[in-house]
């Protein structure tokens, strides 16, 4: 939302498109802004609708489309009071594209699409109006919101402070949580279940048919020939993630199969917003991306909770933990790290691993203050072999670890508790 207030009143704004998965807000979150920051709303939906469709295929005329947005919402549209709405986007192609004649012809009209990047992806090469959009990218709910959403507000405020003594006082009331976020991850529908009737299985309910939804949709905007190679891609993460080797093997989505045979089921995921690439890097070098390895990846899902809800989890494995758990906690961490490193931070992953070595080390991340290895431990064992290992190769990289263990600061690493994972000044608390 705040993001959104500075698109409004930017001097150099542009038509806003919001993009992410089915599922993740995108509508609500568009609604809100309007309804609390505007005089009035024109929302218009292109999912199955001929009518506008046929508007836009009449030409890109930004008057005459004006007057027929007017007519569908129902409402005066008017530069500088009202936020257009173009809802379902990727259903029309050319709506998609009439941003930039609206950029150029009506600069002072507020408008924002909210479009599936299941569909979007698909048109990105055909129309999609480079230069003359704003994009933002909308992810499920991290752990911060999560707690907002849960009546945890005040909590949230302390795990973003520097109040280090009093985050650890409060470390049992955050791990309960965290291991409920786990379960119920971050899809909207899934938390408000869970919110609405105080129970896990709630929650679960809504991930199922979520997951069912994604299916259909891959069928729905891919060629049948590849509709089955992105879903064995899809169905074969969980798999990948609970081995403790987590990299990607081909092999391991069935007997026989081939990196070229599924890549593309990979990119398009990846552009899907369904799953993160987290690729390798030969060395924490500057920046990051230069030294990125396109052949060796880990795949990390959208949200902890529908990973949870694929490997079929069970409630009292995840918040209690037990022996058939064991193996499969680390997953759950990696994918909350990841998660909340994107969504929280910002912050791009890569991983480390050496060619001589079992070291490995989970993520790497960088930004304007250095390059970040990070340990990713699922409980208290702070054994950190390979990250020793890397930091001393690599003294110029500040180390870290997220555990269950409250912060701390050693000569050579900080640990952050992975409830606290967003406070990026924990991170550099001894720089």
């Amino acid at each position: 939302m705040e993001k959104l207030e500075r698109w409004k009143e930017s001097p150099r704004r542009k038509p806003l498109v919001i993009h992410g998965a089915r599922q993740v807000g995108k509508t609500w979150l568009l609604k809100e802004f309007g309804r609390t920051k505007f005089r009035n709303v024109a929302y218009v939906t292109f999912d199955n609708n001929p009518v506008m469709a046929a508007l836009f295929e009449s030409g890109y005329d930004t008057k005459s489309i004006l007057l027929g947005l007017q007519a569908e919402a129902g409402e005066a549209i008017t530069e500088g009071e009202t936020l257009v709405i173009f809802d379902e986007v990727q259903e029309c192609p050319k709506a998609l594209t009439s941003l930039k004649y609206f950029h150029e012809n009506m600069s002072n009209l507020h408008i924002a699409a909210a479009g599936s990047l299941l569909g979007l992806t698909l048109h990105s090469g055909t129309g999609f109006p480079v230069g003359n959009v704003t994009t933002l990218e909308l992810y499920p709910l991290s752990f911060d919101e999560f707690l907002d959403a849960t009546g945890n507000g005040p909590l949230r405020e302390l795990l973003l402070s520097d109040k280090v003594e009093a985050i650890s006082a409060l470390a049992p009331k955050a791990i309960l949580l965290l291991r409920q976020y786990y379960y119920v991850g971050g899809m909207p529908s899934a938390v408000m279940a869970f919110i609405e009737e105080g129970q896990l299985k709630a929650a679960r309910d809504e991930q199922l048919q979520i997951l069912t939804d994604y299916r259909l949709d891959i069928s729905k905007h891919v060629p049948a020939a590849e509709v089955e190679r992105i879903l064995a891609v899809w169905d074969s993460i969980p798999r990948h993630l609970g081995k403790e080797n987590k990299k990607f093997i081909f092999g391991q989505i069935r007997e026989g199969a081939r990196a070229r045979d599924y890549r593309s089921a990979i990119t398009w995921l990846s552009q899907a917003g369904l799953v993160t690439l987290v690729n390798r890097v030969s060395k924490p070098g500057m920046p990051l991306a230069a030294y990125a390895d396109e052949g060796a990846f880990k795949l990390f899902v959208l949200d902890v909770g529908l990973l949870g809800a694929m490997s079929g989890l069970r409630e009292r494995a995840v918040i209690e933990g037990d022996d058939v758990f064991t193996e499969f906690k680390g997953s759950l961490t990696e994918q909350h790290v990841c998660q909340q490193l994107l969504s929280s931070c910002g912050l791009r992953p890569f991983y480390w691993a050496s060619d001589t070595t079992k070291n490995e080390i989970d993520f790497v991340v960088q930004d304007e203050e250095g390059t970040f290895p990070i340990e990713a431990k699922a409980e208290e064992n702070l054994r950190s072999k390979s990250l020793r290992a890397f930091a001393g190769k690599y003294p110029e990289t500040h180390p870290l670890r997220f555990s269950m263990a409250g912060f701390r600061v050693e000569p050579w690493m900080r640990n952050v508790p992975l409830y606290a994972l967003s406070n990026v000044g924990l991170w550099k608390a001894s720089l």
